[in-house]
């Protein structure tokens, strides 16, 4: 289940990501990362943002041991009027579900209070102004159009030592110029989909936790595929004693 606020009728199966659950003892990186591509008209004439909201709130509610991060990014245009409707839109709609930024919480922590939604906010003024946002999350993306290139970048990243809290690994091909003239009819999704065998053999190697070289949040494009999800959640049984 992933969403993106700005394309109301994708299909949910190739959202924008999905993350590594953390088992019940561990700090939480959720059950769904979601980044939601906001534009100033959208939230100025609640196109999809709100009612998108409102579904992913229903759906917590059938799934109550279900957490969910949601990534506020690419505020373009956004005023802070705008950026005030928004984060009235996001505390009225979730409301306790909610969890208050600050230590980040185990899934246990979070079954307990009855919190089923983390909100990380780029914008540091506004979450300068609720409680209820996050600093934005720290996301590794590559921007790369080759997986290798890719994977590389990840690697790299890894051995500078991971993040305190939350952060996002992306396994997300980028289009570029050059790689859009010389393959007009190729599209995001083909590469994706092409690229996704050695992805999903970088993601069956990683070990979840605490230590400096160890992932947190994976977060991918069209992760519907090949049974990604899954390979995803199964990381977390590395942390489970024999």
């Amino acid at each position: 289940m992933t969403y993106c606020l700005n394309h109301p009728g994708r299909d949910a199966a190739a959202g924008c990501g999905s993350a590594v659950p953390g088992p019940a003892d561990r700090a939480c990186a959720g059950g769904l990362y979601t980044e939601p591509m906001l534009r100033a008209h959208d939230v100025h004439e609640g196109a999809g943002g709100g009612d998108t909201l409102t579904e992913i709130a229903e759906w917590l509610q059938s799934h109550p041991r279900e957490v969910v991060i949601l990534a506020c990014r690419n505020f373009e245009g956004m005023t802070c009027e705008l950026h005030d409707y928004l984060a009235g839109c996001i505390v009225n709609i979730f409301g306790d579900m909610l969890c208050p930024s600050g230590e980040v919480p185990t899934l246990r922590q979070l079954w307990a209070r009855e919190q089923q939604v983390i909100v990380s906010y780029e914008d540091e003024a506004t979450v300068s102004r609720y409680d209820q946002l996050w600093p934005a999350i720290p996301y590794w993306w590559g921007n790369a159009v080759k997986t290798d290139v890719l994977l590389r970048f990840l690697e790299t990243m890894k051995g500078q030592g991971r993040p305190d809290g939350l952060f996002v690994a992306g396994i997300n091909i980028t289009e570029n110029l050059c790689y859009i003239l010389l393959h007009p009819v190729d599209s995001l999704e083909e590469m994706t989909r092409r690229s996704l065998p050695l992805m999903t053999e970088w993601v069956c190697a990683q070990q979840p936790g605490q230590s400096p070289q160890c992932t947190n949040i994976i977060a991918g494009d069209f992760v519907d595929a090949d049974g990604f999800v899954s390979k995803v959640i199964s990381l977390n049984c590395k942390l489970l004693s024999p």
